[in-house]
């Protein structure tokens, strides 16, 4: 019964799972990125509306860490991205939506990061909802805070994370090995209770025989 019940909470998940596939969520982005590698700064914003038209254009701010100020670094428009600032000139790239004006994801990538790339970044989606009479104007603001190191280091949330997974594998398997034994027990205990109903109706079939012999001794005699 357990096994069914697991088999039809599986189906009932995988269910769930495909008809949710096409939703959009908003994760946050990484926070820590490495001298001299590439990052994605991610930066999503989901249209709450699906079947409304829109178009969006993006813009992304930058202040340096013991800056006051926000410099706009990049532009992404229906025209193409533009790159505006010279400390990220040739190093930034497009990792957003494609093929599409009506951008939900407005990531971009920094190459070969260095550690003056460290600050605050914001990005805005400049969304025009279309309607049947009339546009609606939204502006959707995102915030990363980016830390640049020398070496990658292990985040306290990687450890816990992989400790969890750890534990969640073994106590799978405790489980399962404590359902293989709950089985084989209520398998083992029908066994051996058809084996004493046939050795029961043996039993009763020799004596009711043997019943039937006597009697037809005592006529006989």
């Amino acid at each position: 019964m357990a096994s069914i019940h697991i088999l039809l909470l599986f189906l009932s998940c995988t269910s769930f799972v495909y008809r949710c596939d096409g939703a959009c969520a908003e994760p946050e982005s990484d926070t820590q990125a490495v001298v001299g590698r590439g990052f994605k700064l991610g930066c999503l914003s989901c249209k709450r509306r699906s079947e409304v038209k829109a178009t969006a254009t993006v813009e992304w701010y930058f202040k340096a860490k013991g800056e006051v100020d926000f410099v706009q670094i990049y532009t992404y428009t229906e025209m193409g991205p533009t790159i505006e600032n010279e400390h990220f000139l040739d190093r930034l790239d497009w990792n957003g939506s494609k093929r599409s004006n009506d951008i939900q994801d407005a990531s971009i990538y920094i190459l070969n990061v260095t550690l003056n790339d460290t600050g605050t970044y914001r990005c805005f989606f400049n969304r025009i909802l279309n309607y049947d009479n009339y546009e609606y104007t939204t502006v959707v603001s995102k915030v990363v805070y980016l830390t640049v190191v020398e070496k990658a280091t292990r985040g306290t949330a990687s450890i816990v994370s992989e400790v969890m997974m750890y534990v969640t594998i073994i106590g799978l398997q405790v489980w399962l090995l404590i359902e293989m034994i709950y089985c084989y027990r209520k398998i083992s205990a029908a066994g051996e209770e058809a084996l004493r109903e046939a050795a029961n109706a043996e039993y009763l079939a020799i004596a009711s025989e043997s019943k039937d012999n006597c009697a037809g001794a005592q006529v006989g005699e």
